[in-house]
């Protein structure tokens, strides 16, 4: 298969990337800055129609991560940025493959587990999960990230593609030993002792181990049945001071200092960031993804995190 991923130079991408052209399959990056790697890279802006299209034409496969990161502070600047570079990208790649002779068969678009509400009374799933932005007392940065979401996932709607699947890819954290990842800052706090709970610890973190995030890929594009959003999560998210515990157990460190909301929001400031993704819980499960009989390799979070461990390890 030929596979063109937009915006795939960062971790996910890399992730990816690695995993499918290790199985023989073609792969093409479309990048703002296209560097020396063991794929084709092929230069694009995310919003301008030119030569890359040509890359769509004839793919089989179309994965979406273009984005601006969100690992900043929401300036009214960096929120413009944020929104436009995700609504752009979906709507430009929309255009390619609605003008290709031979679009693309499934096109999988980022979107993000963040679209559910701030809850822990009971997990969301597609269909009986509740979508957020109403929650009371949720900060404006919460229910930015939402507007974003479903603005993301509304372009991805209104795209005039008949002859190509699309999917809504609501993911989780995606861990990975690759450095710079949310696995690597994790383990960076465990490392130095401070990975205890984050605010009051009972916040759900959602998350998928790099290996099923790539199978869950393969197998929504083998399935035809399958369209629109799905969840890419682990079965089993758990409270944070739980998480943070077996995180600690994995790597051989039994202490771990906590840390209260007022210090991570003090810690935001300095490290130019928002608390969100510490502090909102986030109980996503994949109800479509264990319905259609996908299995994960790793559901539960001690398996996961010892292995990612252990890799972590090997790499370095």
């Amino acid at each position: 298969m030929k596979i063109v991923i937009a915006g795939g130079s960062g971790q996910i991408g890399n992730v990816v990337a690695r995993a499918v052209s290790q199985e023989g399959h073609e792969v093409v990056i479309l990048s703002r800055k296209p560097t020396n790697t063991p794929w084709s890279m092929v230069e694009w802006d995310g919003k301008t129609l030119n030569r890359w299209a040509e890359e769509i034409d004839g793919a089989d496969v179309v994965l979406n991560l273009a984005g601006r990161s969100v690992n900043c502070r929401y300036t009214p600047e960096n929120r413009r940025l944020i929104l436009d570079s995700r609504v752009d990208s979906v709507r430009v790649l929309g255009q390619a493959i609605a003008q290709a002779s031979r679009p693309p068969r499934v096109w999988l678009q980022s979107s993000t587990a963040t679209l559910y509400s701030h809850r822990y009374d009971a997990p969301n799933d597609e269909a009986t999960g509740i979508l957020g932005g109403s929650e009371p007392n949720a900060p404006d940065t919460w229910r930015f990230s939402i507007e974003v979401a479903k603005a993301w996932e509304q372009a991805l709607h209104e795209a005039d593609t008949p002859n190509t699947r699309k999917v809504a890819l609501r993911s989780a954290m995606t861990m990975s030993p690759d450095s710079g990842g949310i696995f690597d800052t994790l383990l960076g706090l465990v490392r130095k002792g401070l990975g205890g709970k984050s605010g009051n610890g009972r916040q759900y973190v959602s998350w998928i181990h790099d290996l099923d995030f790539v199978r869950a890929l393969q197998w929504i594009v083998m399935r035809e049945d399958l369209s629109g959003a799905i969840n890419l999560a682990s079965p089993n998210p758990l409270p944070n001071a739980e998480f943070m515990a077996v995180l600690r157990k994995a790597w051989g460190t039994p202490i771990g200092l906590p840390a209260t909301k007022l210090m991570l929001e003090v810690g935001a400031v300095f490290l130019k960031t928002e608390t969100e993704l510490i502090l909102k819980s986030r109980r996503v499960v994949p109800g479509r993804l264990l319905e259609s009989g996908f299995h994960f390799q790793y559901p539960d979070w001690q398996d996961a995190a010892t292995n990612l461990c252990a890799r972590w390890r090997e790499a370095r």
